[in-house]
């Protein structure tokens, strides 16, 4: 009885929260749209998003897509088709594959490398850690740098782990965003 009372709470707001991060999120290069245009086969289209943010779709060719929601793309589709060549169209937009969100971990952990994050939750320093197969006992956690390039600027998060793994300061494990480099230095002590 309980099981069934606590997932009637937990399973409607985890959809929500699931519908909200996908309304919010912004195409990507590499990410794979299928767009659906009713009773227009021929329009009918799959599309990887190319580096520089566009697809080409049939009739109207170059078409933004980077940085658009599915919901700004399906509109921007729509108003085209009807300027020059539907007089209503119905356009539906699909992700069919997302761009691989990943970051480095580089340094004084057992296993270093380039790692995906999972879609369903953000990653935090410590797990970024973990999957790397922790440090080393040559680490010097305490000078762990995150290298993050944000609106084209690039910036260096310092942080002292071994605030949050002895002194359980958790408030300082940072959310890790896709394309981080971390580093862990060697001590030399």
């Amino acid at each position: 009885m309980f099981l069934a009372l606590f997932l009637s709470f937990c399973i409607p707001a985890f959809a929500q929260n699931s519908t909200d991060d996908l309304e919010q999120y912004k195409l990507r290069p590499t990410d794979v749209v299928k767009i659906k245009v009713h009773e227009q086969d021929d329009l009918n289209t799959t599309a990887r998003i190319t580096q520089d943010g566009h697809i080409t779709f049939p009739l109207l060719g170059k078409v933004k897509a980077a940085g658009l929601t599915v919901q700004e793309l399906e509109s921007q589709i729509k108003r085209s088709l009807e300027a020059d060549y539907l007089v209503s169209a119905q356009v539906g937009v699909f992700i069919a594959e997302y761009h691989p969100r990943q970051f480095s971990v580089l340094g004084e952990v057992n296993s270093p490398g380039k790692f995906d994050m999972p879609t369903e939750k953000d990653v935090t320093l410590l797990e970024a850690v973990a999957m790397a197969g922790g440090f080393t006992k040559d680490a010097d956690i305490t000078k762990t740098m995150v290298m993050r390039t944000k609106d084209g600027q690039k910036e260096t998060i310092k942080i002292n782990a071994k605030e949050i793994t002895e002194k359980g300061q958790k408030g300082k494990d940072i959310v890790i965003e896709p394309e981080d480099v971390i580093v862990v230095p060697e001590s030399f002590f």
